[in-house]
């Protein structure tokens, strides 16, 4: 999708009402939905958390930014994401979380970025964080900056290969957590996009879908 075209939607998406868990729903791993039946959240106290789902033209083309994260002892080594990260006593709100830690992350700062609206936030039973995903889009082409420590590498998912139906996978998988299960997400290039990552993809490609 060119980028003016995509910038064209914006307005339609700020005010589209969002497929909420209902997208999440579909990508979810299969016991996903099982550990959230009946859950208070006010007895888990989840933390919280905030990630950017920003674009960006590249050759004028629409692009949406992902990250792999670095490998470590614990249970999102390795998987690709949203920039974002853990809220800040210093953060004013949620969106202010999203795009500092987008700017630590991967270099992008936040007067570069326009927010379009917040999505429908996601729960993490492995690591009990409460996820605020943010939809936001740079109008230039974007100069990365890589955080070492916590970044091991940028993927620009194209627009349309986004949209694209094909790009949906199922796999079987065994983690820290729980015994082998089916799990959907996207195959993106060499990677396989899951868990919340998937769950918050899902909303925000059968949002886009809605104003096309």
């Amino acid at each position: 999708m060119h980028f003016d075209e995509f910038l064209k939607y914006t307005p339609k998406i700020r005010n589209v009402e969002l497929p909420a868990t209902q997208a999440h729903a579909k990508m979810a791993p299969s016991n996903r939905l099982d550990l959230l039946k009946n859950v208070d959240f006010n007895q888990l106290n989840p933390k919280q958390a905030a990630v950017l789902m920003l674009f960006y033209p590249k050759k004028d083309k629409t692009y949406l930014a992902l990250i792999v994260r670095n490998s470590y002892n614990g249970v999102h080594s390795s998987q690709i994401a949203f920039p974002g990260g853990k809220v800040e006593n210093e953060d004013a709100n949620f969106s202010e979380t999203a795009l500092r830690e987008t700017h630590e992350e991967i270099g992008i700062h936040p007067n570069k970025v326009n927010l379009i609206r917040p999505f429908t936030q996601v729960y993490i039973p492995p690591s009990n964080f409460m996820v605020y995903p943010y939809m936001g889009y740079s109008e230039d082409e974007l100069q990365f900056t890589l955080q070492q420590e916590e970044v091991a590498g940028l993927v620009e998912l194209p627009m349309t290969d986004f949209l694209d139906d094909r790009i949906i996978e199922h796999k079987i998988m065994k983690t820290s957590y729980a015994d082998a299960f089916e799990v959907p997400g996207f195959k993106v290039n060499e990677h396989f996009v899951w868990g919340a990552t998937a769950m918050m993809l899902s909303e925000l490609k059968e949002t886009i879908k809605m104003v096309l």
